[in-house]
Parts: structure tokens; C-alpha cells; sequence
């Protein structure tokens, strides 16, 4: 596992989740993220980070994503020893 650079993009979405918050697309243009979705794929890829993207209709009826840090479930983590095992990981 990588660490962070503290001068990416990826470190600021990591510090927002890791501080508790919930992540959408306009929270993280506020912050200066233009691409939310690409910064927690690698936080998830490459940093080995539980993300959880949890998807609800918004009041003006717009599908929205919101991004939380979470803790594995054990099911996803027997997925990831099983990926092992078999060497795809």
C-alpha cells in the first residue's frame, strides 16, 4: 500500500472521508476535485480504502452519488482472500 501525497487531489478527498463526511460531485468541485469518482477509485485500487457509493434521488429529482469511508464488510473481505488465493490480486 502507497502513501498519500499530501499535495494530490486524492489527499483531500482521503481527509474530507476520513473526517466523517459524505462526498457528492458538487461537494468535491467546491474543494477543487473535478473528478470524484477517479479519485476514489484510487484511493480504493491503490490505497486498499473500504468506499462506500451510495446512490438517492436528490429534492429536484437528480440521481445523486454520495461517497462514504466504511469498514469492510466480511463478505467483501472473503472475496479479497479468495482473489489472492487464486493470485488475481
Amino acid at each position: 500500500m502507497k502513501l498519500i501525497n499530501p499535495e494530490t487531489k486524492t489527499f483531500k478527498v482521503f481527509q474530507a472521508l476520513q473526517s466523517g463526511s459524505v462526498l457528492t460531485e458538487s461537494k468535491a468541485r467546491k474543494m477543487g476535485v473535478g473528478n470524484l469518482r477517479a479519485e476514489v477509485s484510487r484511493l480504493r485500487n491503490e490505497h486498499g480504502f473500504c468506499i462506500y457509493a451510495n446512490s438517492r434521488k436528490a429534492g429536484n429529482g437528480v440521481n445523486v452519488t454520495e461517497y462514504q469511508l466504511g469498514k469492510p464488510s466480511r463478505r467483501l473481505v472473503a472475496a479479497g482472500y479468495r482473489a489472492l488465493a487464486l493470485g488475481l490480486a
